[in-house]
């Protein structure tokens, strides 16, 4: 069985139309005119335990509304997708225990305080047991070379920095 395993899966978003100008903003707001917006069109593909996958296109492509939806960030307006037996957004609370998404523009850390107490909001938040987070912490320190910025407030790190502390 796949590890993730998509099939059909399609998003399309409904945008309201702006008209130019203040009088067109004002009509806006008593005769909203919308439009369907298809981020994503019926993909199918499985990814089995251990294989390493590229995800790549041109912008608006799909490829983050795909990974949002594999995360139970957003749900499909058809289609299924299974990842590790669970179904993202129906399963939210179990599944996010079990996955990490990194996206490039955000930031999981809290921009007022230093690297080491947002890591340790998020284990409060996502309720993380203590030895677990202790050792993944010290794994992950070692590993990105954190060592010399878990006391700098986030609001001081390069973008770089910031990614790597992500």
């Amino acid at each position: 069985m796949p590890q993730i395993e998509v099939r059909g899966l399609a998003k399309t978003f409904r945008v309201a139309e702006r008209l130019p100008g203040l009088a067109g903003a004002f009509r806006g707001l008593f005769h909203r005119r919308m439009r369907d917006v298809h981020a994503l069109g019926g993909i199918d593909f499985d990814i089995e335990r251990g294989e390493l996958v590229g995800y790549i296109g041109p912008n608006g492509a799909g490829k983050s509304t795909t990974i949002k939806i594999l995360a139970g960030i957003l749900n499909p307006t058809v289609g299924t997708c299974r990842v590790d037996g669970l179904t993202p957004w129906r399963d939210r609370r179990h599944h996010v225990s079990r996955i990490g998404v990194v996206f490039g523009q955000r930031t999981q850390l809290w921009w007022d305080l230093p690297v080491i107490e947002s890591f340790d909001l998020l284990r409060d938040i996502y309720r993380i047991p203590p030895t677990t987070y202790r050792d993944n912490r010290d794994r992950m320190i070692a590993l990105m070379n954190l060592e010399p910025l878990l006391d700098v407030p986030v609001r001081q790190l390069s973008l770089g920095q910031r990614m790597r502390s992500d």
